[in-house]
C-alpha cells in the first residue's frame, strides 16, 4: 500500500508503516529527522490535489496551534490569530476532503470556534491505550478507516510530560511528535 504521512518531520508513523512492508513517505515543509529518501519536502496540498490517485492512504498531522483548546485564549488577545485560525480550518478540511480512499487526520481536542468549521472527530484516543504511559487526548477524524482498537486501558504511572514540557524554541516541535505505540497501532490495524 502507498501511504502518505502529511505534516510529519519525525517519520515515526512513516517508519512504522515501512516496517510492515508498505511504501510510506512523509511530507512536510520541514526537513525530516529520518530517511530523506522517504521524505517529500513540499506542500502537502500539491500531493493531495495533483496526485491523489497515487496514494492509497493519507495520515495527516496538521498544525494545531490555532485550532487546539490550549490556545483559544490567545484568539481574544491577538486579533491576527483569527485569520490564522480560519486558514488552519480550511487546510484541515482540504486534507480531510482529499480524493484519497483512506484518510486519518490527527489533532488535539479543538476549541469551540474551530469546531464551527471542522466536524466532530470520530475517535478520541490516549497514548496509554497503546502502551505509552502518557496522557494526551488525541482526536482522529477518519474516512474509509475503522477506529483504532486500544490494547491497554491505563493504570498507575501515566504521566503528562508532553503537556508539561518547559518553554523552549523546540517545544512545539517536541509536543507534536507522535507516540510510537499509536504509530505502530496505525500501521498494524490500518495497514
Amino acid at each position: 500500500m502507498k501511504v502518505l504521512v502529511a505534516c510529519e518531520f519525525s517519520q515515526v508513523v512513516t517508519k512504522a508503516f515501512r516496517e510492515r512492508g508498505h511504501e510510506a513517505y512523509s511530507c512536510d515543509l520541514l526537513p525530516t529527522e529520518g530517511n530523506p529518501e522517504w521524505h517529500l519536502q513540499r506542500d502537502i496540498l500539491l500531493e493531495t490535489t495533483y496526485r491523489p490517485i497515487f496514494w492509497d492512504m493519507l495520515i495527516a498531522f496538521p498544525p494545531c496551534t490555532y485550532l487546539c483548546n490550549s490556545g483559544v485564549r490567545w484568539l481574544h488577545e491577538r486579533d491576527t490569530r483569527w485569520k490564522f485560525m480560519w486558514d488552519a480550518c480550511k487546510f484541515f478540511n482540504e486534507l480531510l476532503d482529499a480524493a484519497i480512499p483512506k484518510i486519518a487526520i490527527e489533532n488535539p481536542i479543538q476549541h469551540k470556534y474551530a469546531r464551527t468549521k471542522i466536524r466532530k472527530p470520530d475517535q478520541i484516543i490516549q497514548p496509554y491505550h497503546f502502551g505509552d504511559m502518557e496522557s494526551k487526548a488525541t482526536c482522529l477524524w477518519l474516512k474509509g478507516l475503522p477506529p483504532l482498537i486500544a490494547n491497554f486501558s491505563g493504570g498507575e504511572g501515566i504521566q503528562q510530560s508532553t503537556f508539561r514540557k518547559s518553554p523552549s524554541p523546540n517545544r512545539g516541535k517536541e509536543r507534536s511528535r507522535t507516540f510510537l505505540g499509536i504509530a505502530r497501532a496505525m500501521a498494524a490495524q490500518w495497514g
